[in-house]
């Protein structure tokens, strides 16, 4: 049945299915016929979200396991409610605690789960690179950081005494000798080595593996291993408890994460509905909730022929976005943001340069196995043959810089029709990244994208292979990059927004919701998610500014020159995106008169601050940090927020914030009004019934206060 409307539940360690009980009641009388959950297959110790599973077949035991699971169940049918799931079917978590994974590891291209990951094995020797080392592997070996370890009874690689990696059988050596092998001396590290370069799998530095991976990951995280679940054996084994569930009464429906990160998302989708309805067929009236996790381009909608009820509905919470901001502050706050940035005024600048460089600095693994493809398919092709390897690397990055949506959805044979106006706005743009005399390479592989691949198996794997890699570096560039460099107003750039378009007037709006209303009446509507940037109120707030364009530049301005030399050794940018958050994550009551009340806020805010800087990747980044910049930052919030040198620019954020609390009031109730009245399926995330000024994860998962 479709939910009348549902409340997100993150479940981990610390919220299990016995707290979760708990709340059911209140939920209840919310008026929420289903809970949302995360993930709740088992998850890797110490899990915070249930993303990076080790065993999809087994509710997770830190939840309470499957009797924690049915007790939650029994709770939720006495008032009534109903239960949606998470499923995670790209990707699983690239640890031993992963029963398959360290099956491979044992045992390598021999192993029965090695068809369920996508490995190259022509690569290194036909060994699984594992950057899991903190230095290069004679460091690691020099420093005792690797060792031969007794883990649960049998022989095992001990890296930095924590984590354990299995031996082949063939080449272990036996329990009672393993210290022979862990000697400080030039022999023992010799001997260790030896062991290390017949197994399975080649440890490495961490810092290698964007450049020289040898399987599919989720993203750009190398503790995330891409599964191929096209594989109806690996299918089934990660859908079984899933399905069993469903066809035991105890969910009602599935939310599908990151649906454009599979090899063919439609098939999956077809598959995955077949088993539901033929659970279904014996029970009148019953048919599973189904909602994709799908980041939709400018202009594009979800595809027709995909069986199932919607989104999980970022595409709403854009549309809710754009219509509260004011036309009227686009072109001023443009202005400004160029001019105190020294940066494009264009977001679409932003989004090609970071296309470019995610490309480089951290798919290059992934991208280069693509381009092997391009050229293995160009071999068989003889008008294609003539071009160099090289040649066809410049047409894929080319082609990535400027493509306007996650993903196309061709098989190499066929592609459905809805693409046609994708390849063209691609073509339309070629002349503009692609090499002189080389725009013809770009078309040829966009007729590839189309399907004309003459039933040839490496053209099928090169289109499959580029369509894997355009999500990854679509969402990696827009959201963990371009969203961090570009001020201009931060309202507009979250999960799934155009942050190109800032203003949608009521009746394209009306007009977008006549369509959801026709074609997907049961598409999820969300304003707020664990993924969201910045929280509802926290956006919302913000928008008001696009009212007041001049009053906030002048503001703002002032308060960057008030802070004087604190300020000066700061990008002005990055003050100017600093200054946005602190008006708008202001917390509801908090004092500016007290600094003690505004110590929590600004631990939150250091937090956010970091995170900012690193996924921006201009002045620091997770790869290497830029400690000391931003320690001006974070030293930046705690003077404003808690410390006596500016009182005069805490209490002037404070007063610009009442000024615009009326109008802030305004926007926040009119998003939540919409979000319960417009065609689809609210929900609710966790504790945001109340007003939510949350930043971007782990600030937006924290525990709820219920």
């Amino acid at each position: 049945m479709t939910p009348r409307a549902t409340y997100r539940l993150q479940m981990n360690a610390q919220f299990t299915f016995a707290d979760a009980a708990q709340v059911v009641p209140y939920l209840a009388d919310l008026g929420i016929s289903h809970v949302y959950a995360s993930p709740i297959a088992t998850a890797r110790s110490g899990s915070s979200h249930g993303y990076d599973a080790v065993d999809p077949s087994i509710v997770n035991p830190a939840l309470g396991g499957e009797d924690g699971l049915r007790d939650f169940v029994a709770t939720l049918r006495e008032h009534d409610l109903g239960l949606i799931i998470d499923i995670v079917p790209n990707h699983m978590a690239a640890s031993p605690e992963n029963p398959w994974w360290a099956h491979v590891l044992r045992y390598g291209r021999d192993s029965r789960y090695a068809r369920y990951f996508e490995i190259d094995w022509s690569r290194h020797g036909g060994r699984i690179l594992l950057p899991v080392l903190g230095e290069p592997l004679n460091e690691a070996l020099a420093a005792g950081n690797i060792q031969l370890a007794d883990h649960d009874g049998e022989l095992a690689v001990s890296l930095y005494g924590e984590h354990f990696y299995p031996l082949d059988p063939e080449t272990a050596p036996s329990l009672s000798d393993h210290e022979d092998f862990n000697s400080a001396d030039p022999v023992g590290r010799g001997l260790l080595k030896s062991i290390l370069e017949k197994q399975h799998y080649l440890l490495t530095w961490w810092r290698n593996g964007h450049d020289e991976l040898n399987w599919r990951r989720f993203f750009s995280i190398s503790e995330l291993a891409g599964l191929r679940v096209e594989d109806e054996d690996v299918f089934d084994a990660v859908h079984a408890l899933p399905l069993r569930l469903y066809e035991e009464g105890l969910i009602d429906g599935l939310r599908i994460d990151h649906v454009d990160g599979l090899a063919y998302p439609q098939s999956y989708l077809e598959r995955l509905r077949s088993r539901l309805d033929r659970i279904d067929q014996n029970t009148e009236g019953r048919r599973a909730w189904v909602v994709v996790e799908k980041i939709l381009g400018p202009e594009e909608t979800l595809p027709e022929g995909w069986p199932v009820d919607g989104t999980t509905g970022y595409d709403f919470m854009d549309d809710v976005s754009q219509l509260l901001h004011a036309a009227e502050g686009e072109a001023p706050l443009t202005r400004n943001w160029a001019n105190l940035s020294s940066r494009s005024p264009h977001f679409a600048d932003e989004e090609r340069r970071a296309r470019r460089e995610l490309l480089h600095w951290e798919f290059t693994s992934q991208f280069e196995r693509c381009v092997d493809a391009a050229f293995a398919y160009a071999k068989t092709i003889p008008e294609a043959s003539r071009y160099t390897r090289a040649a066809w690397w410049r047409a894929i990055e080319a082609l990535l810089q400027i493509f306007p949506v996650y993903r196309t959805y061709g098989t190499g044979n066929e592609a459905p029709a809805r693409d046609a106006e994708v390849r063209g706005s691609v073509a339309d743009k070629l002349y503009e990244v692609a090499p002189p005399g080389e725009d013809g390479l770009g078309r040829q592989i966009l007729c590839w994208l189309a399907g004309e691949c003459d039933d040839k198996p490496e053209g099928r794997e090169f289109v499959r292979q580029f369509q894997q890699l355009s999500a990854p570096i679509a969402a990696k560039a827009v959201e963990d990059t371009a969203f961090y460099r570009y001020g201009r107003l931060l309202s507009r750039n979250d999960v799934g927004f155009d942050a190109a378009r800032f203003h949608m007037d009521v009746a394209e709006f009306h007009q977008r919701q006549r369509s959801r209303a026709e074609d997907w009446p049961a598409s999820q509507l969300t304003t707020a998610t664990h993924d969201h940037k910045r929280g509802e109120d926290v956006r919302a707030r913000l928008a008001v500014i696009s009212e007041v364009p001049g009053a906030w530049v002048q503001r703002s301005q002032d308060w960057m020159t008030r802070l004087g030399k604190a300020g000066e050794t700061i990008d002005a940018g990055d003050l100017y995106m600093l200054l946005q958050m602190l008006v708008g994550a202001w917390p509801h009551k908090a004092k500016a008169d007290d600094p003690a009340s505004l110590r929590g806020f600004a631990e939150r805010m250091k937090g956010w601050q970091v995170k900012a800087l690193r996924e921006g990747k201009l002045r620091s980044s997770w790869v290497q940090p830029n400690e000391d910049y931003e320690a001006r930052l974070t030293g930046l919030i705690d003077e404003i927020l808690t410390g006596s040198g500016h009182p005069e620019v805490r209490e002037d954020i404070a007063a610009f914030v009442a000024e615009i609390g009326p109008a802030f009031r305004l926007k926040s109730l009119t998003q939540l009004f919409l979000r319960y009245t417009c065609p689809g399926v609210p929900d609710l995330y966790q504790g945001t019934e109340l007003r939510d000024f949350t930043l971007v994860d782990p600030d937006n998962r924290r525990p709820v206060d219920f």
